[in-house]
């Protein structure tokens, strides 16, 4: 019935289990077989050879903790039909697609999923069991994003079931100590990290990190080596200098890893002190004191929509986190050098 039925939402979940049937019984030989070590989480990857496999191989910041035993193991395979019986992915009927009734209908049966409508490029994952399956029409038919930041959803999902969240935010530190950088596109995030990268601190993420709030604090720690930057801010930051000439992104932007700048990533994690909320256009930078409905409203809305499932646990857990931290607003002036002696000087603040 797969073959030729149009899947809606009284469908989904069945439709959920057979591919993670096809994807149980897809031969060994048939993948290549990759493992990551991530915080509090061990991952194995079957995924063909090719663009995606390459991205799994470099796109992960390899755990710093090697003494800490994971909280859990999960396993995903990636298919598309060129890969033994594997059928072709079906589309979404004519119904309206909703994202949170589709989780709701999932959660029923104890999965997780997602469609991105364009490519037919589903994702499913079980909870219980830690199997997740990621179909594609090709071996390139995946949305744009999804080299530079591969599997995020069922990194989402695994960590939300820890009680961690992944998170849309930028991250700088010394010492152990740091801050998270929220705000929407555009906002000053990832030319802060890199001008504080480039002038002597270190961060865990410029685009997603795993929070957590455990034990009464916050700490944030690495997952991907991922870095972006777009052209006027590469400019400003001589990023050329680095990197030399580049194809832009997807999104019009210079995007390279975190071993490209020999960036410092505390790889261990930071404990985080405040929520900056960096905001471009200011003739110098400064820092000022922000309420916590800005800090909400700087990082929850993005983090959320980008990750699908459980949008009402998600903005309780930032709810939470915006209650632990103080937040500031970071006035960004156009001098890369003045930004990473001001957030120095925040952050020996912090500390004392």
């Amino acid at each position: 019935m797969w073959r030729t039925e149009a899947i809606t939402t009284a469908t989904i979940a069945g439709y959920g289990r057979h591919l993670l049937d096809v994807a149980s019984a897809t031969p060994e030989h048939l993948l290549a077989t990759i493992d990551v070590a991530l915080p509090h989480l061990d991952l194995r990857v079957r995924v063909p050879e090719g663009t995606l496999a390459d991205a799994v191989r470099t796109a992960f910041v390899p755990w710093g903790d090697k003494a800490s035993k994971p909280s859990r193991r999960a396993e995903i395979t990636v298919l598309d039909p060129t890969v033994g019986d594997t059928p072709d992915p079906l589309g979404w009927g004519s119904a309206p697609y909703v994202p949170h009734e589709i989780s709701r209908s999932l959660s029923q049966v104890g999965l997780q999923g997602s469609l991105f409508h364009d490519l037919r490029f589903w994702q499913f994952h079980d909870l219980a069991t830690g199997q997740g399956v990621q179909l594609m029409a090709g071996p390139d038919s995946f949305p744009p994003w999804e080299p530079g930041a591969p599997l995020r959803a069922f990194l989402h999902w695994e960590y939300a079931a820890q009680g961690r969240r992944m998170t849309h935010a930028g991250t700088l530190g010394r010492e152990g100590r740091g801050v998270l950088l929220a705000g929407a596109g555009g906002s000053g995030k990832s030319g802060t990290v890199l001008a504080g990268l480039l002038h002597g601190l270190s961060s865990v993420g410029d685009d997603y990190v795993l929070v957590d709030l455990s034990e009464n604090r916050v700490c944030a720690f690495p997952i991907f080596t991922t870095l972006k930057q777009d052209e006027r801010g590469a400019r400003r930051l001589h990023l050329d200098r680095l990197l030399g000439s580049r194809e832009l992104n997807w999104q019009g932007k210079v995007q390279f890893r975190t071993s490209d700048i020999e960036a410092d990533i505390a790889r261990d994690g930071l404990s985080i002190g405040a929520i900056l909320l960096p905001k471009v256009g200011a003739d110098a930078t400064s820092v000022h004191v922000a309420s916590r409905s800005e800090a909400m409203l700087g990082l929850a809305p993005s983090a959320v929509y980008q990750m699908p499932g459980e949008r009402e646990s998600g903005f309780r857990f930032f709810s939470r986190l915006v209650s632990m931290l103080p937040a500031y607003r970071l006035e960004l002036g156009p001098d890369p050098e003045e930004i990473a002696a001001v957030l120095w000087q925040f952050m020996d603040e912090l500390a004392s």
